[in-house]
């Protein structure tokens, strides 16, 4: 019996070691999790059943486990590189065959997909028309290359002092071509439904009744007539002040128009929000402008957010959603089918993925151009190598000296 110990001593020390040499040989290894033996006696059966004098014929490697605990995470120069930071798994397809990793050392291929470095589909949601992220099933992520397309403005705001102390203008006919003609103006970029830009710009007369001012409209250096402000083509509207400086006139200007002609639909309408505008014993001056309507971009570069949604940024300055990474997460990792290339399929003893967008549920969070370091401890597995090793050389002895006393049986005379 001695010997079937020694040896089942023998096995297990070497599996030991092979499971320490792998972890050692993978300390640098993107997303790696670390495992340990662990280890089961083992008694002979018999049919008088155990007592409390039975010897035990030796031990067993009862099960390798992975152990999925953290690993360190380090800063990358590659917005590709994804950290989890928590509990989950990257869910990746290979033409509809799904498995699960930890590294998230990814990049493009030539039509744009998310990939790893064996090929394989980064997954997750995707988002319409408008940007917004449409949680269904998720599908592999896909930079789009395409021009973002363009929006015509629909609403224009600009908010303002224009100077109580000013006088009425010397010459008495608008003329957007002689300053003469008006007091101050002030110009804005609008976009019509081709994405062309046009300036667009008021000029503001005061008038002979307190508080009151004439604003004027034109587009792209063209005549006024060109501008429908509400009140007719090439008519100005009347803005009125109270005695605090404050403006009454109803906002809104609904249904501003212009004429383009740049082969977009014409004419272009949009609201004109003057809300905060003032008439203050100051000089003119622009306190905001804004406009909702943008040129056709492409995509220049993203970011990722902590919760998985990445961020394309435009060449036009629009930012837009272009996807959303999700993880899984399982009832029992320990469950997981190890497949090499830091890949897990799942099993029946893992339960089923629960996948879902990061920081959620039991679910961490994505940090991007990072990646999550392997989780062995150098140190340990030295110290771990030389006890295993340890281990081998005395269950060699223990045969050693079995062999010696059965050679002395055999030398009996």
């Amino acid at each position: 019996m001695g010997f079937q110990a020694g040896l089942s001593g023998l096995s297990a020390a070497s599996q030991n070691l092979d499971v320490i040499g792998n972890n050692i040989a993978n300390a640098a290894t993107v997303g790696f999790k670390q495992s340990r033996t662990i280890f089961s006696d083992v008694f002979a059966n018999s049919l008088g059943g155990s007592g409390s004098n039975t010897v035990g014929i030796g031990t067993q490697v009862a099960e390798v486990q992975q152990q999925f605990t953290q690993g360190a995470i380090t800063a990358t120069t590659n917005p590709l590189d994804f950290a989890i930071n928590g509990k989950g798994f990257f869910r990746l397809s290979n033409s509809g065959v799904i498995s699960y990793s930890r590294a998230g050392e990814f990049h493009l291929d030539n039509a744009g997909f998310v990939v790893s470095s064996e090929g394989y589909n980064l997954t997750g949601y995707g988002v319409d028309t408008n940007g917004t992220v449409v949680a269904t099933a998720p599908n592999p992520i896909q930079l789009q290359t395409s021009l973002l397309q363009p929006t015509a403005t629909t609403e224009y705001r600009a908010s303002l002092n224009v100077d109580s102390r000013d006088s009425v203008p010397a010459v008495a006919t608008f003329n957007p071509t002689d300053p003469g003609s008006y007091n101050n103006s002030t110009s804005g970029t609008v976009y019509d439904s081709l994405g062309n830009p046009h300036v667009f710009t008021q000029y503001f007369v005061k008038t002979a009744t307190a508080g009151q001012w004439a604003m004027h409209g034109a587009v792209d250096g063209t005549a006024a007539a060109n501008v429908d402000l509400g009140n007719g083509a090439g008519n100005p509207i009347n803005v009125q002040f109270n005695s605090s400086g404050a403006l009454t006139t109803t906002m809104p200007l609904a249904g501003v128009t212009l004429i383009v002609a740049s082969g977009a639909s014409t004419p272009l309408t949009f609201d004109l929000e003057m809300t905060g505008t003032t008439q203050y014993g100051a000089n003119f001056g622009v306190n905001s402008l804004y406009q909702d309507g943008f040129a056709s971009g492409r995509l220049s570069g993203f970011t990722t957010d902590a919760d998985g949604t990445m961020i394309g940024h435009y060449t036009n300055g629009q930012n837009r959603n272009i996807g959303q990474i999700v993880l899984a997460t399982f009832s029992n990792p320990n469950g997981l089918k190890p497949l090499g290339n830091n890949r897990w399929d799942e099993s029946s003893v893992s339960g089923i993925p629960v996948v879902g967008e990061p920081g959620t549920g039991e679910l961490g969070a994505v940090q991007s151009a990072a990646v999550e370091q392997s989780n062995v401890d150098l140190t340990a597995e030295l110290v771990n190598m030389i006890t295993a090793q340890r281990m081998y050389q005395a269950n060699a002895q223990t045969i050693k000296t079995q062999d010696s006393v059965l050679q002395t049986l055999v030398n009996l005379r």
